[in-house]
């Protein structure tokens, strides 16, 4: 086979270098003939034979520039600019070279000669190298326009990326889309055809564009666009039937990697309405160089992608620490692969458990801990109180203990916006969490603070991955109130904020970020199913499910006595603690420790005792809005 491949290829570059001869060759008397407009005049007949004395020489001369521009090691099928410049370069050669040399020779030729036959020796060269491409895109645009089946798609962007992306749609036989208009802000490109489409209008054409030309898939390719920019056009697109794919980002194409792979399909993040948080996790990780890294519950969302971040930035050792040993497993794995030089250690074990938890602590010796352990799913606490106790709170406390005593430089709590006025179990647990943090800040060396945030998309269990699991399976899409409202931030976003934290601990701080306007559900649900390619209540109900145990329309970042303070990043925010009894907060952990033992039924009453806004009967009914 390789002897055979060799043959074909021995075979092709005779027949391109015998044509590229024949054109060396027919260039010159060309020339000539146009010189003398179309006809041979006895000097013009002069004139050309000089040039065939001289022709040997010319043919040599040239087919070695043509080797010396690597004319003959492009594959043409791909021709592009560059392969133009070298085609050029190659002729000017020839042309100058056959110009000195038929002086020297005392060979003469009009003054007009070499330029004119250079002209037409370039034009004669590139004709030829880039006829198969030319035909082989013919060809396409012919199949494209007679074969069924094929996506009709749009592009809206028709910048650097825009093109990039038509052209390898256009060029490619592994994909099934047909591109028939782009759509464009730009005033300058209305009206006008990028490789052969024509760029049909502005964002606010799309919905009128996508019924006219039927199309199937919509692509936007404007990484460089901001946030609120990007958003106001998916909001467009989401009134249309199409399916969205995005380019991801900017670096795509400063990286050359703009291609059909790098599309993907649009989240619902994209539509959350603010820009994603910044806090330049780069400049603020030196903390965590060379030292010592503790996560519990570091094989969860939120704890494996601490550990992710934490190990690209050179710790001497992070340690994972978690009762689920799949999840272990499968982060311990990842970052085997990604850091075979880090330091990790991954444990099996209960932060419920005083002894494992203190052995942890005596044999490391942690100098950071982020404690991202805890039982979090609303309606499960609530029909299991006491484990939400027994996990969340006094886990919390033991570990924090074992921090104190073994001299943790830093503690860092996972929190929740359904700590502020707690109407289920969960969110009290993680109240009674960060008063935990409160209290052991003031008696020890350890510098204990807590991070709280809303909704985090794409956590286990979170609504997006439910809501696009019910859209796969034809529905129904389940919301449990039409005016339920939540706030929402990405996996990457709460990790950096818990990380920030990390960065800033004085001590004492519970840590808040400002994640703009709250979302509705349901809205989340209806742009999803129709990026999904369907149509609410048509192709996909809804139904309403009615409020779960617990659970309130809305969620807070704050409560009413807790003051705000700005940090160097604007949208991070340190709540002022709120004052109590520490001395008697310490009883009542016993109290709750004794009750949890033994699962009594009246754990919630003893809850609203220690936790003065957690309120059991406003969950229901509770109508408010922000």
């Amino acid at each position: 086979m390789l002897k055979y491949k060799s043959k074909k290829m021995l075979y092709r570059l005779f027949l391109l270098v015998l044509m590229d001869g024949l054109i060396i060759t027919l260039s010159g008397p060309l020339a000539i003939y146009i010189r003398y407009n179309l006809f041979f005049e006895p000097g013009a007949i002069t004139f050309i034979e000089h040039i065939f004395q001289y022709l040997p020489f010319n043919l040599l001369i040239t087919l070695g520039a043509f080797v010396g521009f690597r004319l003959y090691q492009g594959i043409w099928k791909y021709a592009s600019a560059s392969d133009l410049v070298n085609i050029i370069g190659a002729c000017g050669v020839s042309a100058v070279t056959q110009a000195l040399g038929m002086k020297l020779l005392h060979l003469s030729f009009p003054r007009s000669y070499p330029i004119m036959y250079f002209v037409i020796l370039t034009a004669g060269i590139s004709v030829f190298r880039f006829m198969y491409r030319i035909l082989g895109f013919i060809q396409s645009r012919r199949e494209g326009m007679l074969k069924a089946g094929k996506k009709h798609t749009m592009i809206v962007g028709a910048g650097e990326a825009g093109y990039t992306l038509l052209k390898e749609l256009q060029n490619s036989r592994f994909v099934n889309q047909n591109v028939c208009c782009i759509v464009d802000d730009d005033p300058g490109k209305q009206g006008k055809y990028l490789r052969g489409v024509l760029v049909a209008g502005t964002r606010y054409d799309i919905c009128r564009l996508a019924e006219e030309y039927d199309i199937d898939e919509i692509m936007i390719a404007m990484p460089s666009a901001d946030h609120a920019t990007v958003q106001e056009i998916l909001d467009l697109c989401s009134q249309t039937s199409c399916k969205l794919k995005v380019l991801p980002g900017l670096y795509q194409l400063v990286n050359g990697e703009v291609s059909v792979s790098k599309l993907r399909n649009v989240e619902i993040e994209d539509l959350l309405g603010r820009e994603p948080v910044d806090t330049q996790i780069d400049s603020i990780m030196d903390y965590v160089s060379g030292k010592t890294v503790l996560v519990t519950g570091g094989g969860g969302s939120i704890g494996s992608e601490l550990c992710r971040q934490i190990a690209r930035h050179e710790p001497k050792r992070l340690i994972i620490f978690d009762i689920y040993e799949n999840n272990v497993y499968d982060i311990q794995q990842e970052l085997k692969r990604e850091h075979p030089e880090l330091d990790l250690v991954a444990l099996i074990g209960s932060v419920r458990n005083t002894h494992r938890i203190y052995n942890v602590f005596e044999t490391y010796r942690p100098e950071i801990v982020y404690h991202a352990a805890a039982h979090k799913h609303v309606p499960l606490m609530e029909d299991s109180p006491n484990e939400a106790i027994k996990n969340n709170v006094l886990g919390t406390y033991k570990t924090a203990q074992a921090a104190d005593r073994f001299r943790t430089s830093r503690f860092v709590l996972i929190s929740t916006d359904k700590a502020v006025n707690p109407t289920n179990i969960m969110g009290a647990s993680k109240r009674l969490c960060e008063m935990v943090i409160q209290m052991m800040n003031h008696q020890s060396a350890t510098e204990f603070v807590a991070v709280r945030f809303g909704n985090v998309l794409g956590s286990n269990g979170s609504v997006i991955p439910l809501f696009k699991k019910q859209i796969e399976e034809g529905g129904p899409v389940t919301v449990t109130h039409p005016d339920i409202i939540r706030y929402f931030m990405t996996i990457p976003e709460a990790v950096s904020l818990v990380l920030q934290a990390g960065a800033q601990a004085k001590g004492g701080e519970i840590f808040v970020l400002d994640m703009g306007k709250p979302v509705k559900i349901l809205d989340l649900a209806l742009n999803l199913i129709r990026l999904s390619g369907y149509k609410p209540y048509e192709d996909i109900d809804i139904k309403f499910t009615g409020l779960r145990p617990g659970e309130k329309l809305y969620e807070e970042l704050l409560m009413s006595e807790e003051g705000l303070q700005s940090t160097s990043n604007k949208l991070i925010h340190i709540g002022k603690p709120i004052e109590f009894d520490e001395e008697r907060f310490r009883q009542q952990l016993e109290e709750l420790d004794e009750l949890s033992r033994r699962d009594d039924s009246g754990i919630k009453e003893k809850v609203m005792e220690i936790v003065p806004t957690y309120h059991m009967e406003e969950s229901i009914t509770e109508e408010r809005r922000i």
